[in-house]
C-alpha cells in the first residue's frame, strides 16, 4: 500500500464558489466534471498521487467536525496562507512548526470545512 489514502472528497454546498475558493487559495485550477450524474471539481495529480474532489451531492453537507484532511502546500505554505481571506474563508491555525514533518495549518473554507494544510521541511 503506497498511500493510507488514495481518495478524498470535501462536501460543498456551492460547487463554483468552492472551487474559486481552492483554486484561489492553492494557486492552481481544478477540473470539473459529472461523474454518475453529481457535480465535482477534481485536484489534479500525478498517476501516483493521491486523489480527491469537492462534491457537491445534496445528500451530503460541509461541516467543521467531519475528518481532517491535509492538502499539499509544499514550499509554498505561506503564500497559499495569505490568499486564504482573498478566497473568503479563514485562517484557523496559522503556520504551526510540528517539528521534522515540516509545518502545517488549518483554515475554514468557504463552505464551512476545516481543511488542513502541509508543507514538508
Amino acid at each position: 500500500m503506497a498511500h493510507a489514502i488514495n481518495w478524498f472528497e470535501i462536501f460543498v454546498a456551492d460547487l463554483d464558489r468552492a472551487t474559486r475558493f481552492y483554486e484561489t487559495m492553492l494557486g492552481v485550477p481544478l477540473r470539473r466534471e459529472i461523474f454518475a450524474g453529481t457535480p465535482m471539481a477534481i485536484f489534479a495529480g500525478g498517476q501516483d498521487a493521491v486523489g480527491g474532489a469537492l462534491v457537491q451531492d445534496p445528500q451530503r453537507k460541509p461541516s467543521a467536525e467531519g475528518p481532517l484532511v491535509y492538502l499539499n502546500a509544499a514550499g509554498k505554505l505561506d503564500a497559499v496562507l495569505g490568499r486564504v481571506a482573498t478566497a473568503r474563508g479563514s485562517v484557523l491555525l496559522p503556520k504551526t512548526d510540528i517539528g521534522d514533518p515540516g509545518f502545517i495549518a488549518i483554515v475554514q473554507d468557504s463552505e464551512g470545512n476545516r481543511v488542513g494544510l502541509h508543507s514538508p521541511r
